[in-house]
């Protein structure tokens, strides 16, 4: 899958948000008062553990927010795999405006990466099955699309972006409605020929009734794995089938060898560790 960047006219608000958040009410005073106005400098962002790198457009539009005279060369893009030790980029420029801009950058870079590579991880546990990775919304406030950048860096794919992409009708709605019917009726009824509609089933007989009115796919929530496979076997190719319920790589290759065609899962974006990346000074 080709990772197409997304475009700047997105990460700027993001990254001017998180500056100014940094700069407070008088700017960077540390930097300001040790670094002198006129000191250029050369520095390398270096993978401390090996991982998957995203978040490099936002580290760049960091630095050049500050000063756009930093100039940033890239040595592994985003998606690629570095080693531990391996120099990511360079950042060259004007010294005060890498050091007030490098938290920012690196707050970023490593929290994207973490995704990444934590996506990667279970994407490389079930290789070999038909099943893809995705997201949810279980993201941060502000950040879902980077966040879902991170993920396909990782190679996962994207659920939903938001409540208006398609209609996933949840446990909650089901008991609101008063049952699977009333709320697949009123659903379809709504929304137009393009709109999917996918419901939430946690048993099979759930399963049997949402079947009969035909989504276009369903949700298996916390399942077994033994009733996932009966549950696929159930459906046989007349919905998209999609498991969720704290999957971790341990259980992911056993949920994929269900044929589920996909695998769900909030902690990606919600509770992956960073990826640990540092900016080193390097001397002239």
């Amino acid at each position: 899958m080709t990772l197409s960047p997304l475009p700047a006219i997105m990460l700027e608000p993001m990254v001017r948000a998180a500056l100014l958040e940094d700069l407070g009410r008088a700017g960077d005073v540390t930097t300001d008062a040790i670094v002198p106005r006129d000191r250029h400098t050369t520095t390398v962002l270096a993978a401390r553990q090996q991982g998957i790198i995203a978040g490099l457009d936002l580290a760049m539009l960091a630095f050049k927010l500050i000063d756009p005279n930093v100039e940033m060369t890239v040595e592994r893009a985003d998606g690629s795999d570095v080693a531990q030790g391996e120099t990511i980029a360079s950042v060259s420029g004007p010294a005060r405006a890498i050091l007030t801009a490098e938290r920012t950058a690196l707050n970023f870079l490593c929290h994207l990466s973490g995704i990444a590579t934590a996506t990667a991880a279970i994407v490389s546990a079930i290789r070999g099955h038909k099943a893809k990775i995705v997201c949810t919304r279980k993201t941060t406030p502000g950040l879902r699309a980077i966040e879902k950048y991170a993920v396909r860096a990782g190679g996962g794919a994207n659920h939903r972006f938001g409540l208006d992409d398609a209609i996933l009708i949840k446990d909650n709605h089901i008991a609101i409605a008063g049952g699977i019917r009333p709320a697949m009726e009123r659903a379809r009824m709504s929304v137009g020929h393009l709109v999917k509609v996918e419901v939430e089933v946690d048993m099979l007989a759930q399963l049997e009734e949402a079947l009969a009115l035909a989504p276009d796919a369903v949700l298996l929530d916390n399942m077994s794995v033994d009733d996932l496979r009966k549950a696929v076997a159930m459906v046989d190719g007349r919905a998209v089938t999609e498991a969720s319920g704290r999957i971790t790589a341990a259980i992911a290759p056993a949920v994929a060898a269900t044929g589920i065609d996909l695998i769900s899962i909030g902690w990606l974006t919600h509770s992956a560790p960073i990826l640990d990346i540092g900016l080193d000074y390097r001397e002239l």
